[in-house]
């Protein structure tokens, strides 16, 4: 590990220390939010510029966007994605983001935290109760309802999906609001969304219809992983040689990186983009997506498209596709067999076909 990472995990880990008791002091169950309709601005904290992670708070918004459907919300974030995956949601007003690297934008580091202080929120809402700039933005806001991020028992030891980080946001708030008088709700927790448009899906179609030139349907391959998520070349070029023989009625895409590198070398046809939603919808056109444990898994997933995730680590019920006949499997444990098997599953049942009307 070099001296820098050395620093940057010190750093976190020494934050985290001194801000994981804020907001556990003081107690809000003497609140009663009477009336629903009272809360018109809603400040929602993931300070996190990853493409994955900014996705996997679609749960949470759309959550929240339901249960107060005449609210605005703001997002405490980092980066310039947050606009682009959230620009088809309705509710979403303001995109606060820090700067990537705060002590070469000091003012503007300032004037972000300044700007929460500002703005008087109903409620202010921090996805991860690991995130100390979350914990901090929620205490430091103007917020009458603070929530934390904070875990409970009873959904760890009752929920079997408790674990997966797009669920447990949704999970603990909920069981805030209970705290606020709110019923206890048992919905199930929504996809991970983009909300593609219908003219971004049908300009997806012609993409893949320009490369192909044919109506067989197609399958998304996505070859390239950051550090050890990343399998290695002759484990997908051994992976690609069985799928393009076992499934031959099918186009295959090989979906590239922005850093353009191919695992395969290149051999599949490829659809290269810097837009990230461009690149949805021509998977939200394919019947199935294949991938490692990446953001583009994850948009995968956010387009509507079965995706099937491929880990070789310890995270999968962390970070594991659901919904659409998603699935994350342990490229460890499994043989070809249980590939084909199910590979074919989900083949079988298909995509849910949100996008039918929009074609």
């Amino acid at each position: 590990m070099g001296i820098l990472k050395k620093i940057n995990v010190f750093r976190r880990g020494l934050m985290r220390n001194l801000t994981k008791n804020i907001g556990k002091s003081g107690s809000q169950e003497d609140i009663i939010l009477v009336d629903k309709t009272d809360i018109k601005r809603i400040l929602i904290c993931r300070p996190n510029g990853r493409l994955g992670n900014l996705l996997l708070i679609t749960p949470l918004v759309q959550e929240v966007t339901e249960i107060f459907p005449n609210c605005k919300v703001d997002l405490f974030v980092k980066g310039t994605l947050a606009p682009i995956i959230f620009e088809n949601y309705e509710n979403i007003d303001k995109v606060i983001d820090l700067p990537k690297k705060p002590f070469k934008n000091l003012l503007k580091y300032l004037n972000v935290w300044i700007s929460i202080k500002r703005q008087k929120y109903d409620i202010a809402i921090n996805v991860d109760q690991n995130s100390s700039s979350g914990r901090l933005a929620v205490q430091f806001s103007n917020a009458k309802y603070k929530f934390f991020g904070d875990s409970y028992e009873e959904s760890q030891i009752l929920k079997n999906d408790y674990e997966h980080i797009a669920k447990y946001p949704v999970y603990n708030f909920r069981h805030y609001l209970t705290k606020l008088r709110f019923p206890k709700s048992n919905k199930i927790i929504a996809p991970l969304d983009l909300k593609l448009s219908p003219s971004e899906i049908a300009e997806g179609k012609e993409i893949l219809n320009d490369l192909f030139h044919n109506d067989k349907k197609t399958i998304c391959i996505f070859t390239y992983a950051t550090g050890e998520k990343c399998l290695s070349g002759e484990w997908w070029e051994n992976f690609y040689s069985k799928l393009k023989d076992e499934y031959a009625n099918y186009n295959i895409i090989e979906i590239l990186p922005v850093e353009n590198v191919s695992q395969i070398a290149f051999k599949a046809p490829t659809f290269y983009s810097k837009d990230i939603r461009e690149i949805a919808a021509v998977i939200a056109n394919s019947n199935l997506f294949i991938g490692a444990d990446s953001g583009i898994m994850h948009l995968a997933s956010s387009a509507q498209t079965p995706t099937l995730g491929l880990f070789s680590g310890a995270n999968i019920k962390k970070y594991e596709p659901y919904d659409n006949c998603s699935f994350g499997i342990d490229v460890n444990t499994y043989t070809r067999k249980d590939y084909l098997n199910t590979i074919n599953s989900i083949l079988n049942n298909g995509k849910l076909d949100n996008y039918s009307n929009a074609i």
